[in-house]
């Protein structure tokens, strides 16, 4: 069906300088790389629309109100639903504020409306010389335009356009992902969630192998971004042999968010097979040997490693089946990547499936601090994450015993007494541990879940609710007779 078209724009890595500019945890010299990145950028591609949404002095996002300005207003503007997402914080107090500079918005704006123009000039002579294919090519110009210059409402509009008098299918899964990206961009998960939906159904309506394979790394950060790891992780892994969609993100950042959302949702046995051993992710984050083995092609967490819905680890085979590593994605676009040092990430996999929980808290740690909070799709969920993390390591190590001492897992995990207790304490009223403290005795005792026992609680529980409804239903009607009477 051709190349991927409408793919250059958005640029997803100016959103996250965007965010880092918000983000109190970032250094105040990043802040400034950021800035300086963002300020270019806005030059650059004449970005009048997003200029104002950020930096404007009464109607800006980013900058306080008043910013920039002779007058401070005394009332504080509610920040916008888009800019919640968009922002590291819905009340952003800049370290490194972006200063409004009116001049440079009225020649960027000039320049935009001289670019728009032309592009308008090119369809009419299309429609009058030309077919509809040049009308169609100058209405996919516009909708670029509108993309490249950061004005999120028109350029959905203009690509729902080009989408309503196209034919292609290629196409119009083409322009469906770039309103995909845009949602992505300004942190719209509504419009997204509606346009991966509508993506879906326009490729199982017969789309190519490649826009395929495109659509499940969108759907995987998508889900990654409203906190469903369990959903995102297997087409994140899946997408590593087969990864070609660099206008998302570049392939560490995918192997990034792969471990991360796999070591927090697989089964064990998987998380062995389609994380500690693939050697997509040994070939970023391992040593020169696991690097060297991840080119031989000795096993992969792509789609030949199995496709099998996730089960209960009984069903689970720690015996992948091998394939090759996808190369494309060790050649020449790795080598344009930023550094980045996975040696955090490296040691939380090994020591969470190892049983090395001390280490395992402290990489722990250090992912939360160097990864989840640096990066705009996983700093919202950085507690949850990181609560979740720890309760995967208290199950993984009381499931091996009946009872066991409070000091000794205190032990196991580096932390005190008191701090297990509380946070044992939590996942226990909450029902995610199925175990007893007994701070006399000093020791934790495990209560193995009977399943028949829970089925016949459940059905009790069950059962009460659906009384209750019937009851209230009954009593409804009875009024209702009343009434007519």
């Amino acid at each position: 069906m051709g190349d991927p078209q409408f793919a250059k724009y958005p640029d997803l890595h100016l959103s996250q300088h965007i965010f880092q500019l918000t983000n109190p945890a970032s250094t105040k010299s990043t802040k400034q790389e950021q800035l300086k990145t963002l300020q270019d950028a806005i030059t650059e591609h004449k970005m009048a629309p997003l200029y104002r949404h950020l930096a404007h002095p009464v109607d800006g996002v980013l900058n306080a109100p008043g910013e920039g300005t002779a007058q401070q207003p005394t009332s504080h503007r509610r920040p916008s639903s888009s800019a919640a997402t968009l922002l590291a914080t819905k009340n952003p107090s800049l370290e490194v504020p972006l200063p409004w500079d009116e001049k440079l918005y009225e020649s960027l704006k000039a320049d935009n409306e001289k670019e728009l123009e032309a592009i308008q000039k090119e369809e009419d002579e299309a429609a009058e010389k030309a077919g509809e294919t040049e009308v169609q090519a100058a209405r996919g110009k516009r909708a670029e335009l509108y993309t490249r210059i950061g004005d999120k409402e028109k350029a959905i509009a203009s690509y729902e356009a080009v989408f309503d008098k196209t034919g292609i299918l290629g196409t119009k899964i083409d322009l469906v992902l770039a309103i995909i990206r845009v949602a992505l961009f300004f942190g719209d998960r509504v419009l997204a969630k509606k346009s991966i939906e509508r993506a879906t159904v326009l490729v199982e309506s017969g789309g190519d192998w490649d826009r395929r394979n495109r659509l499940k790394a969108y759907h995987g950060l998508h889900l990654l971004t409203v906190r469903s790891h369990a959903q995102a992780a297997p087409l994140l892994l899946d997408s590593l042999s087969t990864f070609t969609s660099y206008e998302l993100c570049n392939y560490s950042s995918l192997v990034i968010y792969a471990i991360l959302s796999g070591s927090v949702s697989l089964k064990r046995l998987d998380f062995k097979s389609k994380v500690v051993d693939a050697p997509e992710i040994k070939a970023i984050v391992g040593g020169a040997e696991d690097k060297l083995s991840a080119i031989s092609g000795l096993t992969s967490a792509g789609p030949a490693a199995g496709d099998e819905e996730m089960t209960d680890a009984v069903g689970s085979t720690a015996t992948p089946v091998p394939t090759a590593v996808n190369l494309t994605t060790l050649g020449v676009k790795q080598d344009a990547e930023v550094s980045i040092d996975f040696s955090a990430l490296a040691k939380l996999v090994k020591s969470l499936y190892e049983g090395d929980y001390k280490n395992f808290f402290g990489a722990l740690g250090e992912v939360e601090v160097n990864f989840i909070s640096q990066d705009r799709y996983l700093h919202e969920h950085k507690s949850w994450y990181v609560r979740e993390m720890r309760l995967r390591g208290y199950q993984q190590l009381l499931q091996s015993y009946r009872v066991v001492s409070l000091q000794s897992m205190a032990n196991d995990f580096g932390v005190t007494v008191d701090f297990l207790d509380k946070d044992l304490a939590k996942f226990i009223a909450a029902d995610r541990i199925p175990c007893t403290i007994d701070r006399v005795k000093g020791i934790i005792e495990t209560n193995r879940p009977d399943d028949k026992n829970k089925q016949y609680v459940d059905v009790v529980k069950q059962g009460d609710q659906l009384i209750t409804k019937l009851q209230k239903y009954g009593q409804a009607v009875r009024l209702r007779g009343s009434e007519r009477g």
